[in-house]
């Protein structure tokens, strides 16, 4: 997947951890606004790693609304 969007969310796995589970990451800026500068944010997390350093599997789809219910419901 080489159509990455700043800001938004992937499933990926790391590339350098043999049997690495998928993890949320997110696409940063927060080293620059041209490509070159553009890292994957680990969610939950103050990591930020090189996009080649995780292989992504799936984009998640961003949620425009969502639904939410009082615990008195």
């Amino acid at each position: 997947m080489t159509s990455l969007v700043p800001g938004h969310f992937y499933w990926a796995k790391s590339e350098k951890v043999d049997g690495a589970r998928p993890t949320v990451v997110q696409v940063s800026t927060a080293f620059g606004e041209d490509r070159e500068y553009w890292t994957l944010a680990v969610v939950g997390s103050d990591q930020h790693h090189m996009i080649g350093d995780f292989e992504i599997i799936a984009a998640i789809d961003p949620v425009d609304e969502v639904p939410m219910r009082q615990a008195a419901e």
